[in-house]
């Protein structure tokens, strides 16, 4: 049975995807960093559907963290089959009002904890015979967005790493990949009011927003084709295109 591990895999997008894997058949490790009583009421939810997911707890921003959630990972399972690099934060502000703090926090969490869950199991996906990678970047990372510099620049970064990782490991059968969701309803947006949503909605060619389970759609067509590699596909309607 092949497995897949989500990081940020208990809430929004993450449990999207999480969920997606399941229903295709796999063995799927869900990683949450501060919130266990989320992530428990997340895994029961999973569980009453008849799925059993393993909870794996890790800030996947820090290096000693990241090794010893996969040494756990590697202790119940033999192979990584999918590894889906989607934890993430946001961040609102002008770039006057933006801390250098602001810009390390949103840059260890969306850019260093996927080259740290990337670099992790890199040796053992090429041991054993192919693997998928996905990293969950964000149209603002291909189109930029104001009043969200640091967000943008990281997300960008996300993109830039997959396209190159995805040249190095390709001829060991290793895909790497990219989603770049657009507006897609998950508590990331909460901060935005009815009518700024209303203002993005109609910005969307296809008229609404997203659903999490699009992208989670798009997360499993990457993991399951095995002649894609170093692509970043857009899951947004048309939004910023």
């Amino acid at each position: 049975m092949k497995t897949a591990l989500i990081t940020g895999g208990t809430r929004g997008i993450g449990k999207a995807i999480a969920l997606a894997f399941l229903q295709r058949g796999y063995e799927v490790v869900l990683n949450y960093c501060n919130n266990e009583a989320a992530a428990l009421a997340t895994q029961e939810e999973f569980n009453m559907q008849g799925y059993c997911p393993v909870l794996l707890r890790a800030n996947v921003s820090e290096e000693e963290q990241v090794k010893t959630m996969f040494k756990d990972f590697f202790s119940i399972y033999e192979r990584l089959d999918v590894l889906v690099n989607n934890a993430g934060v946001s961040l609102v502000k002008v770039i006057q009002d933006t801390s250098l703090k602001d810009w390390n926090r949103i840059f260890d969490v969306n850019v260093k904890s996927t080259f740290l869950c990337s670099r992790a199991v890199t040796d053992k996906m090429v041991f054993a015979g192919g693997g998928a990678i996905i990293n969950v970047s964000s149209i603002w990372g291909e189109v930029g967005a104001s009043c969200e510099v640091a967000y943008s620049a990281s997300k960008g970064a996300v993109i830039a790493f997959t396209k190159a990782l995805a040249k190095e490991l390709a001829p060991s059968n290793v895909r790497v990949n990219c989603v770049s969701p657009g507006v897609i309803d998950t508590e990331m947006n909460s901060h935005l009011s009815a009518s700024e949503m209303e203002e993005l909605e109609n910005s969307v060619p296809m008229g609404r927003i997203g659903l999490p389970s699009e992208v989670a759609e798009a997360c499993l067509m990457l993991a399951e084709s095995s002649y894609i590699t170093g692509e970043v596909l857009s899951v947004g309607g048309g939004f910023g295109k």
